[in-house]
């Protein structure tokens, strides 16, 4: 049974549809990430599972437990879902020590003293910081403070653990070793965790699932690679990194495994390429082009069979570290490649890209 469960769920503040029909099943223990950019219902999704907002469409079911139902006004207050929760702001107090902050939920449910102390120093244990006991909550790190909201959210126990942005405060480096810690804290635990975070990057390291969202709506929802490599949209492909978008028109279009090859025209010539629905002759559609895909043709080479290719002189290098950002302008189309750093592509030069079919992924024109 699922642990969480959305049907049909929307939210409307005014004239303004934040959230529309979200449907969406949260298996026991899966880490699952609401990803999208700022406004498109992702935190206002959570706080209507954590019965901090009110839908006004729909059912939430927790744990097997419907927690509310706009249809029969049925609402559970948030103190009564069982969710731990941790605020992009920690929401830690300042007033108190790292002990009573994550010791205030079991105060509040009224637990023993006894209890108090075992679970707190459990969950202190869990995050590392059961020497900070005793410490000032202001006189701690960014890093130190997140793992302080962590522990209070887990200090009762939660059937599910919800997240907003817990890793935006922190620095790049701060926050790349957190989210591991995090992601193998709730391994450990198997604790079921909705997730929510507008960094493509974080999604794809710390979900089994990303759902993305825009403008109040799904737009779809899969594993991390599989959204990467298999976008539904050009919407979803264009959220996820810088992918090139080369218009075409299809001429065939055969069953290939589970999805589709297609025979494609483009100003850059025939080929082919992968997709996940079938087509028609003659639709017209975008094809995903990943720059870390695109490969540099030597001149030797001979044109292969299928693949696309591009002819071009290189208008703008850019050394990023490991890798190294290629811009080629070919008859009019700007196409980027990412390569290692240790190729070089001097500007001005003349270069021929190629890309697979299996590495070209074509959806509807929009």
């Amino acid at each position: 049974m699922p642990s969480v469960v959305l049907q049909d769920v929307g939210r409307r503040f005014a004239e303004v549809t934040a959230v529309e029909a979200v449907d969406l099943a949260v298996e026991h223990g899966e880490f699952v990430t609401l990803l999208g950019p700022s406004g498109c219902g992702k935190t206002t999704t959570l706080r209507m599972v954590a019965g901090l907002e009110h839908n006004d469409t729909g059912s939430i079911a927790i744990g097997g437990r419907v927690v509310s139902d706009a249809g029969s006004r049925l609402f559970v207050p948030p103190d009564k879902r069982r969710l731990g929760m941790v605020f992009q702001s920690y929401a830690i107090w300042p007033h108190m020590t790292v002990f009573d902050n994550v010791a205030y939920p079991l105060s509040v449910r009224g637990a023993a003293k006894a209890e108090i102390g075992r679970r707190v120093a459990a969950a202190l244990r869990l995050v590392e910081m059961e020497a900070f006991a005793d410490r000032p909550a202001p006189a701690l790190s960014g890093g130190q403070q997140q793992r302080v909201a962590i522990a209070r959210a887990l200090v009762f126990e939660p059937e599910v653990l919800l997240l907003d942005e817990p890793l935006s405060n922190l620095d790049a480096r701060l926050r790349a070793q957190m989210g591991e810690e995090f992601r193998a804290l709730q391994r450990r635990l198997g604790i079921t965790t909705l997730y929510v975070t507008h960094d493509q990057e974080e999604a794809m390291a710390l979900s089994d699932r990303v759902v993305v969202m825009q403008k109040g709506r799904v737009l779809q929802i899969g594993a991390p690679e599989e959204v990467y490599r298999r976008p539904a949209s050009r919407d979803v492909a264009t959220f996820f990194g810088t992918p090139n978008l080369v218009s075409a028109i299809v001429r065939s279009c055969r069953p290939n495994g589970e999805g589709y090859m297609l025979e494609i025209d483009s100003a850059h010539g025939r080929a082919a390429c992968r997709a996940g629905e079938a087509f028609q002759p003659g639709d017209p559609v975008i094809v995903i082009a990943r720059p870390e895909d695109i490969v540099l043709a030597s001149g030797d080479d001979e044109p292969r069979g299928g693949w696309l290719r591009w002819q071009g002189k290189v208008v703008d290098t850019s050394f990023r570290g490991p890798k190294r950002i290629v811009t080629v302008d070919s008859a009019g189309s700007s196409i980027t490649a990412e390569w290692s750093a240790s190729r070089t592509a001097s500007v001005g030069k003349h270069v021929a890209l190629v890309l697979a079919p299996v590495d070209a992924w074509a959806v509807r024109a929009q």
